[in-house]
C-alpha cells in the first residue's frame, strides 16, 4: 500500500511534531509512508471564505501531488473533510473534467488519523504508553462531515497507563471555525471560553483532539486563564511509548497549543 501524509499548513508552520508522530506511528505498525513535498494547502480556507475560483488551482496542486497514492492520511479532520467533500466542489466548478476526475481519485483516498487506524488498519491497540488524565474534544469536522464517530476514543482507550474522562458537552463547538474565529471574535471567544470552562470541570491534565486550529483555540483560552491544562494532538499520544516517556521530564509528546498561542 502506497500510502502519503497529508500534514496540513497549521502543523507544517507550528506543530511539525504532529507531523512527525504520524509517520513515526505509521511505521511502527508497519505502514511505509511518504511525504510529497509538492503538498500546500488543502484549499479549505478559500472554500469556507467563498472563494471558489480561487481555490481551483489550489486543489490542482493537491491532486497532483497525491496522484497515484493507495491512502492519504492526515492527522485533521477539516482538511480531511476539505478533500473529501469540498474538492469536488470546486473542480465542478472549475468546469475542466480531468479535475473533476482526479479529484474523485484523491477524495475518497483521504482518511483523518482515526479513520485510517481503524478502518482501513483495522486496528486501535497501537502499542501506545501514555500515564496522564486526559479528556477528548472531537471536533465539528471529523464529528459532523467526516462521521468518525468513536474511533479516537476507540483508540485513546486501548492506550496503557491513560485516564480518559468524559468532556461535558463535548458535541459543542470550541468556537475556532477558522475564518470564523477572525471575522466574529466575540463570538468565537464566548464560544472557546465555554468549551474551556468544559475542560477545566474534568479534572484532565489535557485536552486532546484530531485538529491542532481547535486546539490552538481552546490552548489560548486554558493559558490566559492560567488552568494548567495542556493540549496534545491525538497523534502524539498515539505515538507515546514507555521509551519516549521515560526519556521525558513531563509528557512525552504533546503539542502544547495553549503555551504557544
Amino acid at each position: 500500500m502506497r500510502v502519503a501524509l497529508l500534514v496540513t499548513c497549521i502543523n507544517d508552520a507550528m506543530y511539525p511534531d504532529t507531523g512527525k508522530a504520524v509517520v513515526t506511528l505509521l511505521r511502527r505498525l508497519g505502514v511505509e509512508v511518504d511525504f510529497p513535498t509538492a503538498q500546500t494547502c488543502c484549499a479549505q480556507p478559500m472554500v469556507n471564505t467563498g472563494y471558489l475560483d480561487e481555490a481551483v488551482p489550489v486543489v490542482r496542486t493537491f491532486v497532483d501531488a497525491f496522484a497515484g497514492y493507495d491512502a492519504i492520511v492526515t492527522p485533521s479532520g477539516s482538511c480531511a473533510g476539505s478533500a473529501r467533500h469540498q474538492h469536488s466542489i470546486v473542480a465542478r466548478r472549475s468546469g475542466d473534467p480531468g479535475l473533476v476526475a482526479a479529484v474523485a481519485e484523491t477524495g475518497p483516498r483521504t482518511y483523518e488519523l482515526s479513520e485510517f487506524l481503524v478502518d482501513v488498519l483495522g486496528v486501535t491497540d497501537v502499542g501506545a504508553y501514555f500515564p496522564h488524565r486526559v479528556t477528548y474534544h472531537p471536533t465539528c469536522h471529523s464529528l459532523r462531515m467526516l462521521g468518525v464517530g468513536d474511533r479516537p476514543r476507540q483508540l485513546l482507550e486501548k492506550v496503557r497507563g491513560l485516564t480518559l474522562v468524559d468532556l461535558p458537552q463535548a458535541e459543542e463547538c470550541c468556537g475556532f471555525g477558522g475564518t470564523f474565529a477572525v471575522k466574529n471574535a466575540d463570538t468565537s471567544v464566548a464560544m472557546g471560553s465555554d468549551k474551556a470552562r468544559h475542560v477545566r470541570e474534568t479534572g484532565a491534565e489535557m485536552v486532546v483532539a484530531g485538529d491542532n486550529s481547535c486546539l490552538m483555540h481552546i490552548g489560548g483560552l486554558l493559558s490566559r486563564e492560567r488552568s494548567g491544562v495542556r493540549t496534545v494532538h491525538l497523534a502524539e499520544i498515539l505515538a507515546a511509548t514507555e521509551d519516549t516517556e521515560s526519556r521525558s521530564d513531563g509528557p512525552a509528546v504533546g503539542a502544547r497549543a495553549g503555551d504557544r498561542a
